[in-house]
């Protein structure tokens, strides 16, 4: 009997980290984003990718906070997923994780087409901190990992050009404040999954575009694309253009041929198909093709050097395999961003399915053999026409309107809806989901005046939209006001003005440390370290005497600015003064892996270098070590001469470089 095309809800059990509270100290810093060229290399690259680099750089990831408040403590949990399914594939969505496509499973093979992560552990990759590894991602919004890597998306059933019906993910990414949706579905009797994506600029400027679309796959593959040439970038931060397969004497197809992380950017050449395969020994794996629109094409590995292995081992089990990623996107490179014309879209088809090839083929030493087969298998499984004409007969059905919701996510996108009444077919944004994040906003958007709350507590988010902050500007002068102005004047590049409004805030502000914060990172950023270092430590005063319990919220707050504050400290040498905030934080704070790598620090500072080295010696994880981060490395090598130990080998890059 044919099995038609099913979706429905279902719940997956798996080892998972929770999230914790999100850090409810605004970031005024961007995180050290690792994809930024080195400023020796932009000459002579090709003008519109040199244009294309310079365009709209990210300044910080407000409106969004940054996600940190997770460890590495795992238990069972539950999770809910939306599950895709024909009689060929069977596709498992993570709604609650930016819609991510955690397995794709081919039935009559009994293969796992994607590397399914066999855990759920955050850490810090993406832009706005907590991401996990594994899957099919849809990364939006700018260079790298999107700030909605672990948060939930709308998801509803819409019919499906066929007749049957396609899933439809969507919500509103706040960066570059833009709405997008995907659509999943599967042909009746199809081996391939198709997704169409829609990324709308509603505004009346234009908006920079960011897309890349990440594809995990097992290590132990040869990776095939269109390419003859490629642009390498590793942590090193330089980009050039390297022959492919072989660069340095060794085939950089194979990804545990290379020793260290690093990003291959395909150079496909106009009017070849857009396609990349990883294939295993035997000859097969996973292919993805899209339509030209999604241009670009990328291998992302790990290495098999000491650094790559143990990320590896960080993101998931020891002893389960490693993985890389296959990736396809809007520029050549992620550093990227595309102009999206204003009252404007942009959207594209891909498809996802597996390849059957010649091994004997594939793996041998002619590339031009290895990629043509590869082609031509595709193009007999799945022509290229074919997914055009897929295309087309999607994009009438991109406008049509969800019926059963499936599952729910911010309320960000009805409140811009509500601002502008944008009319935005098939991706409704019901006031329904306005909470309480939105509600100060909405009172703004209603009376002009933006309400001061209640009781004292941490500030909420700040939205920092050209709009936003011109309702903030003309809105009442009261404290909280002035704080969220001066927030978003800071996002505009306006530092000085931003500066004048948190000293307005404090003359009749009842809470100061949240002001005195942001003043203090005002004089980190203009050079004045020492008033930094008293504006921190008189800000964590403040934070101590006005904190009302040991819930999450005030915990998270003490933490976050107690950490800033000791680091600002110590920059100065006020080591007494670092102790001090140290001592006031709460045990289970001091205990956390982030905080004993500041103990050693603190330590050393004082002159205390057996004690430093003793907590390195008892262990600790940080876990969330930013990707490229060197810190322990180089605390560790002021502390001794020994080797450093695998458990803290996270170095990305080659000595020296």
């Amino acid at each position: 009997m044919v099995i038609v095309t099913t979706i429905r809800r279902d719940v997956l059990t798996i080892p998972a980290a929770e999230l914790g509270p999100s850090n409810p100290l605004p970031p005024l810093r961007p995180l050290d984003e690792m994809h930024r060229i080195d400023e020796r290399d932009k000459d002579g690259l090709p003008r519109d990718m040199a244009r294309q680099i310079g365009y709209e750089p990210l300044r910080s990831v407000l409106p969004e906070r940054i996600r940190d408040g997770y460890e590495r403590q795992r238990a069972a949990r539950e999770m809910d997923t939306i599950v895709i399914e024909n009689d060929r594939l069977r596709a498992t969505v993570l709604p609650g994780y930016g819609g991510r496509v955690g397995s794709l499973f081919h039935k009559p093979s009994q293969r796992e087409l994607l590397y399914r992560n066999p855990v759920l552990q955050p850490a810090c990759f993406a832009l706005n901190g907590a991401w996990f590894s594994g899957g099919i991602e849809w990364n939006i919004g700018a260079t790298g990992h999107t700030t909605l890597s672990c948060s939930p998306v709308h998801a509803a059933r819409v019919p499906a050009p066929d007749g049957g019906e396609m899933l439809r993910l969507w919500e509103w990414e706040r960066l570059r404040d833009l709405p997008f949706q995907v659509d999943l579905w599967l042909p009746d009797g199809s081996d391939f999954l198709y997704v169409g994506v829609r990324i709308r600029n509603p505004h009346e400027k234009p908006a920079p575009v960011y897309w890349w679309t990440n594809i995990a796959v097992p290590e132990e593959r040869r990776v095939l694309a269109p390419a003859d040439e490629a642009w390498h970038f590793g942590y090193e931060r330089r980009l050039r253009r390297v022959p492919v397969p072989e660069f340095e004497e060794v085939d950089r197809t194979y990804p545990l041929n290379s020793t260290f992380p690093a990003d291959y950017f395909y150079e496909v050449p106009d009017g070849r198909r857009r396609w990349i395969a990883a294939l295993d020994d035997a000859g097969d794996g996973l292919v993805q093709t899209s339509t030209d629109v999604l241009r670009g094409r990328k291998l992302f590995v790990w290495g098999s050097g000491p650094g790559g292995r143990r990320w590896q081992e960080w993101l998931t089990e020891p002893g389960t395999g490693g993985y890389c990623e296959i990736q396809a996107g809007l520029a050549r490179t992620q550093l990227e961003h595309v102009r999206l014309d204003a009252e404007s879209d942009v959207s594209w088809l891909e498809a996802y399915g597996p390849l059957a090839v010649d091994a004997e083929a594939v793996h041998g030493a002619d590339w031009e053999a290895a990629r043509a087969e590869a082609e031509t298998r595709l193009e007999a499984s799945l022509p290229r026409g074919d997914v055009d004409a897929a295309y087309d007969a999607w994009l009438p059905h991109a406008d049509a309107e969800p019926g059963e919701v499936l599952a729910v996510g911010s309320g960000w996108g009805a409140l811009e809806v509500r601002r502008a009444a944008y009319k935005l077919p098939g991706t409704p944004f019901d006031a329904s989901t306005l909470g309480d994040a939105q509600a100060p906003w909405l009172e703004l958007l209603r009376s002009g005046a933006f309400p001061e709350p209640r009781r004292v507590g941490p500030p909420g988010e700040t939205l920092v939209a050209s709009h936003w902050r011109d309702m903030l500007e003309t809105a009442p002068a009261a404290p909280l006001a002035e704080y969220h102005l001066g927030v978003a004047q800071w996002h505009a590049g306006d530092l000085a003005q931003a500066v004048r409004s948190w000293e307005r805030a404090l003359e009749l502000a009842p809470s100061l440390w949240p002001l005195l914060r942001c003043l203090a990172v005002a004089d980190q950023e203009a050079g004045n370290r020492e008033r930094a270092a008293d504006r921190y430590a008189e800000a964590f005063d403040d934070l101590c005497r006005e904190r009302r319990d040991n819930g999450e919220v005030w915990t998270a707050a003490t933490a976050a600015l107690g950490r800033e504050a000791m680091g600002a400290l110590l920059a100065v040498r006020r080591v007494a003064d670092a102790r001090a905030v140290w001592e006031r934080l709460r045990p289970a704070t001091r205990s956390r892996g982030r905080f004993r790598l500041i103990e050693a620090q603190l330590l050393l500072a004082e002159g205390e270098v057996g004690a430093a080295r003793e907590v390195f010696d008892a262990g600790f994880d940080v876990a969330d070590l930013r990707e490229g981060a060197e810190v322990i490395s180089e605390l560790w090598a002021r502390l001794t001469d020994e080797p450093l130990p695998g458990r803290y080998e996270f170095r990305m890059r080659p000595p020296g470089d």
